[in-house]
């Protein structure tokens, strides 16, 4: 399963976005990262420089590697409708960013391990798949397993604040959610422009 494993705390800097939920780094350093970070301001982009940034944003929030995420725009491109809009409902549908928003897992990495573990299943059938596409009308859930169920318990403790959003239903006691349709874009959540992702791939 390919995935970005380096240090996030560096991506968060480079951007100046918390990307991956708070970030002390980001707070205590609020500078781009390497030598000579502190002492340069940051440097005026391109246009081209700072659609490249929204790109890159996108992808490390979703944990998206560069060719997936080549595809899922192309699929995006293909169907009718606002092609930026369509490439975010796309990423929010994943079948980990599902568990993420649902309270089962803390953070899309945590959620992303949780599925490859075969923690989770879709419809009452055991998937692995993080990248799965979720549906309006599936039902996503915690494995009745003790080992999946304690575990789900554990993250349920940690996102007892975090509301779920309203295209999803979830069942926190029961440790279930229905996907009740695709998410609207005021509903997506995330510090890009996603129409200058558009423009890049268009150029």
């Amino acid at each position: 399963m390919a995935r970005y494993t380096g240090p996030k705390e560096k991506i968060a800097r480079r951007f100046g976005v918390a990307l991956f939920g708070p970030s002390k780094a980001l707070e205590l350093r609020n500078f781009p990262p390497g030598q000579h970070g502190a002492r340069n301001t940051r440097r005026k982009l391109s246009d081209y420089g700072i659609a490249l940034a929204e790109k890159q944003k996108l992808r490390h929030t979703y944990g998206v590697l560069e060719k997936q995420f080549r595809r899922f725009f192309a699929e995006a491109s293909r169907r009718k409708g606002v092609t930026g809009t369509i490439l975010l409902q796309m990423l929010e549908q994943r079948l980990d960013n599902v568990v993420y928003r649902m309270g089962f897992a803390n953070s899309r990495f945590a959620a992303r391990q949780m599925v490859g573990h075969g923690h989770v299943t879709v419809n009452g059938k055991r998937c692995n798949i993080s990248s799965a596409q979720i549906k309006a009308g599936d039902v996503v859930a915690v494995k009745g397993t003790a080992r999946s169920q304690q575990l789900a318990n554990r993250f349920l403790d940690l996102t007892q604040g975090v509301n779920s959003p309203d295209w999803m239903t979830v069942d926190r006691d029961k440790l279930t959610g229905t996907v009740n349709r695709s998410p609207e874009r005021e509903e997506i959540d995330v510090f890009v422009n996603e129409q200058l992702v558009v423009e890049l791939y268009s150029r």
